[in-house]
C-alpha cells in the first residue's frame, strides 16, 4: 500500500505571489545566475529597498491626494443631488439649475472620470523596473534558507534561536510562523526531513503559543507528521496525524496516512513479540531528538566542532613552544626600520600570524577595487585545471593585479619581503567576501598526486604556501580551522596568517587541509596570495627527506 504525503509544490498564497513576482523579474535580469553570497553586494540591495520604500510612500501620498479630490467631488455632488431629487421639477424650473445640470453631465463628470482614471503608480512602477533586474531570484532565496540550515548545524543552534533572534551577536531579528513553515517546506522539498521536522515543529510551537499566521495548522501538522515518519518515529507520527484528523476530519491524506502508520506500528510490535505500544514521546523535538544524517564530508563533526571553538588541541606543552618576534625578512631593507610583528599560531605544521599586515586605508582600497568585480568564488577542477563554482565554497571573490593600483603592488611586495618567497610566480591577489552562511569546507590548497593537471596551465608548479589576509573582524563564526591537528584561527582585522602547503621536498603536507567556517553574524573579508614553487629554488632549497 502506498502512503500519501504533503504535496511538494503546494504554496501559501503569500509565498506564491512572492515567487511569482521573483520569477517574472528573473526573465529581465542579466545577473540572476549569481547567488547573493557577498555581504558587500547585499548592502546594495538594502539601499535599493530603501529607495523603493520612499517611492512607495510617494505613490501612497499621490493616491491619497487623488482620493481626497474625488471625495470632495462626491461630497459636493451628494448635497446637490439631495436638493435636486427632493423636487426635480421645481429644481429644474430655475434656468440656472437646468444649465448647470447640462454642464455637469457634459463637462464636469468627464473631468471627474479623467481624475479617477489617473494612475499615480507610474513613478513607482518605473522605479521598480529599474531595480528589479538586480533583485535576488528563487535560487537566491533557497540559498539564503540553506545558509540558515548550515549555520544551525555548524553552531548547534535550535530553530528557536533563529526564530527569536537569540544569536551570539548582532541585532535581534525574528521569524514568524509563516517564515518557519517556509523553512521547513524548503527542507522537505529537498528530502531533508531532519531539518523539516525542526522547522515545522518550531512553526507549530509558535502557532500553539497564539501567534497569528496565514499558514494553516493542518498544513504544518501534515508536513510535520510525514517528516517525523521519515525519521523513523512512528509513535510520534501517529500522535501528530491524530491531531491533524481532529482538526480536519475530512482530510483524506491524513486518514490514509494514519491507517498506514498504525498498521506499520502493529507489524513492528508483532515482530518484536509485544502486544502494546509505548506512548509517544511527549517531549518537544530538539536538535538531538533525531540523528542528523551523515553526508559526504568524513570530518564533518570535527570540522564543525572546531568552528564552535570545541576540540582545539592547544595543550600547555604546545603553547610553551609558541613565541612572538619581530620579523625583518632576513634584514630586508624595507623591514629594517619597521619590522613586522609575528606571532606563532601553531607549532607543527608551523603557522604564523603577522600583525599590522594591512592598514585600514589599504583594506578599504582593496575592497573598493574588488567590489565591482565580485563573482561567485571558484575552485580549480583537479581533473581539468579549469576554475569552476562548487557547492562547498560559498562566497564572492575577485582577482586583483599589481598593475590595478599601487596599493596592490605594495601588498604583493610586502608579502614577498616578510615571507622571503618570490611572488613573481604567485597567483593574483584573490579578494573574497563571505556573506550569509558563507564558508569554504575542508580542502587542500595544493594539488595532490592524483591531480597532476591542477596547475599545469600556469606553468609555475604547485602551491608551496598560503598567505591569508584578514580584512575584517567577524562578530561570530568565520574561523579558519585545520581538522587534522585541531587548530582554530580567528579573524582579526589587519592581520595575516601564513603556512607552507608543501614540505621542502615538494611533497604535500596533508595536515594543512583546512576550512573557512560559516559566518554566523557579520561580514568576513579576506584576501589571499597563493605562492607557487617556481622561483623559490634558492629561497627555500629542497630538503634531504620527504618531510623536511
Amino acid at each position: 500500500m502506498s502512503v500519501w504525503f504533503p504535496c511538494r509544490f503546494c504554496l501559501t498564497m503569500a509565498t506564491f505571489l512572492v515567487l511569482t513576482l521573483l520569477t517574472l523579474w528573473s526573465f529581465s535580469s542579466p545577473v540572476q545566475a549569481e547567488i547573493f553570497t557577498s555581504i558587500g553586494q547585499m548592502t546594495d540591495l538594502i539601499f535599493a529597498e530603501r529607495e523603493l520604500v520612499q517611492s512607495l510612500k510617494e505613490y501612497i501620498e499621490a493616491e491619497e491626494l487623488k482620493l481626497e479630490a474625488v471625495k470632495s467631488w462626491a461630497d459636493k455632488l451628494d448635497l446637490l443631488t439631495r436638493a435636486s431629487t427632493s423636487d426635480p421639477e421645481g429644481f429644474l424650473a430655475h434656468p440656472v439649475n437646468a444649465y448647470k445640470l447640462m454642464k455637469r453631465l457634459n463637462t464636469e463628470w468627464s473631468e471627474l472620470e479623467s481624475l479617477v482614471l489617473q494612475d499615480p503608480s507610474d513613478g513607482f512602477i518605473s522605479n521598480m523596473s529599474v531595480h528589479r533586474q538586480y533583485f535576488p531570484d528563487e535560487e537566491d532565496e533557497k540559498g539564503a534558507a540553506k545558509a540558515l540550515l548550515r549555520l544551525q548545524d555548524t553552531y548547534k543552534l535550535d530553530s528557536e534561536s533563529f526564530s527569536k533572534g537569540k544569536l551570539p551577536a548582532g541585532t535581534n531579528s525574528f521569524l514568524t510562523v509563516d517564515d518557519c513553515f517556509d523553512m521547513g517546506k524548503l527542507a522537505y522539498n529537498e528530502n531533508d526531513y531532519y531539518h523539516s521536522v525542526l522547522w515545522m515543529q518550531q512553526a507549530l510551537r509558535q502557532m500553539d503559543s497564539g501567534e497569528d499566521a496565514k499558514t494553516l495548522k493542518a498544513d504544518i501538522l501534515d508536513y510535520l507528521s510525514y517528516s517525523v515518519y521519515q525519521m523513523g518515529d512512528l509513535p510520534r507520527a501517529i500522535e501528530l496525524t491524530r491531531r491533524l484528523v481532529a482538526i480536519d476530519p475530512s482530510h483524506q491524506r491524513a486518514g490514509t496516512n494514519l491507517r498506514y502508520f498504525e498498521r506499520l506500528l502493529s507489524k513492528e510490535l508483532r515482530d518484536l513479540g509485544r502486544s502494546q505500544q509505548e506512548p509517544a514521546d511527549e517531549r518537544p523535538i530538539q536538535l538531538d531528538t533525531y540523528e542528523r544524517p551523515k553526508d559526504y564530508l568524513p570530518e564533518r563533526e570535527v570540522y564543525e566542532a572546531l568552528c564552535r571553538g570545541e576540540g582545539v588541541k592547544m595543550t600547555p606543552k604546545r603553547l610553551s613552544r609558541l613565541f612572538c618576534r619581530y620579523q625583518d625578512g632576513n634584514r630586508n631593507p624595507r623591514l629594517l626600520l619597521k619590522p613586522m610583528k609575528e606571532e606563532d599560531e601553531w607549532d607543527s605544521p608551523h603557522i604564523v600570524r603577522f600583525l599590522e599586515a594591512l592598514s585600514d586605508e589599504e583594506i578599504e582600497k582593496i575592497k573598493e577595487l574588488a567590489k565591482p568585480n565580485l563573482a561567485r568564488a571558484t575552485v580549480r577542477d583537479p581533473n581539468t585545471g579549469v576554475l569552476t563554482v562548487a557547492h562547498y565554497r560559498v562566497s564572492k571573490s575577485a582577482w586583483l593585479e599589481g598593475e590595478d593600483d599601487p596599493v596592490i603592488a605594495r601588498v604583493n611586495q610586502r608579502i614577498e619581503d616578510v615571507t622571503g618567497l618570490s611572488v613573481n610566480t604567485a597567483e593574483l591577489l584573490q579578494v573574497a567576501n563571505y556573506g550569509v552562511g558563507g564558508q569554504y569546507e575542508p580542502h587542500y590548497d595544493f594539488s595532490r598526486k592524483d591531480e597532476p593537471d591542477a596547475f599545469k596551465s600556469l606553468g609555475t608548479g604547485n602551491r608551496v604556501a598560503t598567505f591569508l589576509n584578514y580584512m575584517s573582524d567577524v562578530e561570530a563564526g568565520g574561523a579558519t580551522v585545520f581538522p587534522d591537528f585541531g587548530a582554530a584561527i580567528w579573524p582579526r582585522k589587519g592581520t595575516a596568517v601564513f603556512w607552507y602547503n608543501l614540505f621542502k621536498s615538494g611533497e604535500g603536507d596533508y595536515r594543512t587541509r583546512h576550512a573557512a567556517c560559516p559566518v554566523l553574524v557579520g561580514s568576513k573579508w579576506v584576501s589571499n596570495k597563493w605562492i607557487h614553487e617556481r622561483g623559490q629554488e634558492f629561497r627555500r632549497p629542497c630538503g634531504l627527506t620527504e618531510v623536511d
